[in-house]
């Protein structure tokens, strides 16, 4: 495999990465079976306050700092910042879906890397002594990859736009050059928000989405469910 640090985070931010993010919607499920997301413009506003209250203020920056204490070596640290996310994740279909995909990403990054630290922190998640979330995963296999603080959130904010694109197409009846436009409209956010997340610390992670937060626990009360989130 090339280590080639563009290349490398290319495949850990495709669609196709086999984190199993496709088996999740984050509340979109809720609000088209509701009537409150019908069309495009319906998913690009989900998919801004999604960006903007949680993905990015929170699991960007933490990509972030998992990026440098992965570079850093600081185990103490990750398992420090794990707890956090695991806190600031009161949702339990989310909280499982982002322990599900770091415990992937972790999988997958320790096996093609052999890299201590992310070893380290694997074999801890498989013993079920720290949830192992996803932007941690995602952040400490950029640093054993070598991938620029800023392109590393903006990839797994891209990463995590096109998993919530994917589910749309699933759920409603848009075509693919739907999903292309809510996709280029969302750029500027992915910028601005990748930008702000670096060079924060774990101090800096904040969350605030109460309306998705309550359709995740809405979500779980439904009748027929295509997502597991």
């Amino acid at each position: 495999m090339s280590t080639d640090p563009p290349l490398s985070l290319l495949q850990f931010a495709d669609g196709l990465f086999p984190s199993g993010g496709y088996a999740h919607s984050f509340g979109l499920e809720y609000y088209v079976q509701a009537g409150q997301v019908r069309d495009p413009a319906g998913v690009e506003a989900f998919i801004r306050a999604h960006l903007e209250g949680t993905a990015g203020p929170c699991d960007a920056v933490a990509v972030v700092v998992a990026l440098g204490l992965g570079e850093r070596g600081e185990l103490d640290g990750c398992l420090a910042l794990d707890e956090t996310l695991e806190a600031m994740k009161p949702v339990a279909e989310f909280r499982e879906a982002s322990r599900q995909m770091g415990r992937q990403t972790l999988r997958v990054a320790a096996t093609l890397t052999d890299h201590p630290l992310l070893r380290a922190v694997s074999e801890l998640v498989e013993a079920g002594r720290t949830p192992g979330h996803h932007p941690l995963a995602f952040g400490l296999a950029g640093s054993a990859l070598g991938w620029p603080s800023e392109a590393a959130a903006q990839a797994y904010l891209h990463s995590t736009t096109v998993l919530l694109v994917g589910a749309a197409l699933r759920l409603l009846p848009l075509g693919q050059l739907d999903g292309q436009r809510v996709l280029w409209a969302a750029a500027p956010l992915i910028e601005r928000l990748s930008r702000e997340a670096t060079g924060k610390g774990a101090d800096d992670l904040w969350s605030f989405a109460p309306g998705i937060e309550i359709a995740g626990m809405r979500h779980a009360q439904l009748d027929a469910r295509l997502f597991r989130s």
